[in-house]
């Protein structure tokens, strides 16, 4: 199976409120459905979720503008976080954690991404 970068957008009690995929495993391009998506759920909004099939575990330079971006837009920051094989990371009032109790969706994401999970061993 391919693997793929996935986009969802949660709401309150982790509820999956949208969801795209892109046919690229390291690429998700911009998108104006991913935007009109933002715009139409942005009183439900709580965070934007991405996968890194491929890696890293953690954000890359196109999803800082990104989130700039979106943050700008909304007039708040939503939580971002990126999924990828080895875990999961959080951005938390500007500072990148890791999440080692992840949310239900993360595994599904996974799935639908194509990559298997294989956690990072933490010191």
């Amino acid at each position: 199976m391919s693997t793929q970068e996935v986009c969802l957008l949660i709401g309150q009690d982790e509820e999956v409120l949208w969801c795209e995929t892109s046919d690229s495993p390291v690429l998700l391009p911009d998108s104006r459905t991913r935007w009109e998506a933002i715009w139409y759920w942005r009183h439900e909004l709580v965070e934007v979720a991405h996968s890194h099939p491929e890696g890293p575990l953690g954000f890359s330079s196109e999803d800082e503008t990104t989130m700039t971006a979106l943050t700008e837009a909304l007039g708040r920051a939503p939580r971002f976080s990126v999924v990828a094989p080895g875990g999961m990371v959080t951005r938390v009032e500007g500072r990148d954690v890791w999440v080692s109790d992840e949310p239900w969706w993360a595994e599904p994401l996974r799935e639908v991404s194509g990559m298997t999970h294989a956690p990072m061993a933490r010191a």
